[in-house]
């Protein structure tokens, strides 16, 4: 017998008309994708108009600045969620290229965007629950299905 084991067997050769694939195939989990992107995209809206509010009439809040857990004026607080909503509308959009950086951005932007809400959460619990909670269902699926989206 002349050659080795996976000579003999064909086991390490290539077979003609297969080709070998890395990349996860595409399956129906890919809407998940799709959903993290429009979410993101509706968070960035959110905070947008948080943002706004906080800038324009920073009276609206029950609790004084001085209630939250960062204090800070509700002006500066409304610049914030303004950029931050920009950036996690603009991480949203990117995630419909299906390119790893943008899925990077994504799940960096989310992770900001739930450290946002958690230190607003004493003037506006019930909406930072709200986005706290979609934030991570964002970041779930970029985590988890992630990888199918470049198939």
């Amino acid at each position: 017998m002349s050659g080795t084991a996976s000579q003999q067997t064909g086991v390490g050769k290539g077979i003609p008309g297969q080709t070998r694939s890395t990349a996860p195939r595409q399956t129906g989990w890919v809407g998940w994708i799709f959903f993290a992107a429009v979410m993101m995209i509706m968070i960035g809206s959110l905070h947008v108009i948080e943002g706004l509010v906080a800038i324009f009439n920073d009276k609206y809040y029950l609790v004084s600045d001085r209630g939250l857990v960062v204090t800070v004026d509700y002006t500066a607080w409304g610049w914030v969620h303004l950029i931050g909503g920009l950036i996690v509308a603009g991480a949203g959009v990117a995630l419909f290229s299906g390119r790893l950086w943008a899925r990077v951005v994504a799940v960096l932007v989310a992770c900001v965007s739930i450290i946002i809400n958690f230190g607003f959460v004493g003037a506006y619990p019930v909406w930072s629950g709200i986005l706290i909670a979609l934030d991570v269902f964002v970041l779930y699926a970029l985590l988890v299905h992630g990888r199918e989206m470049a198939a």
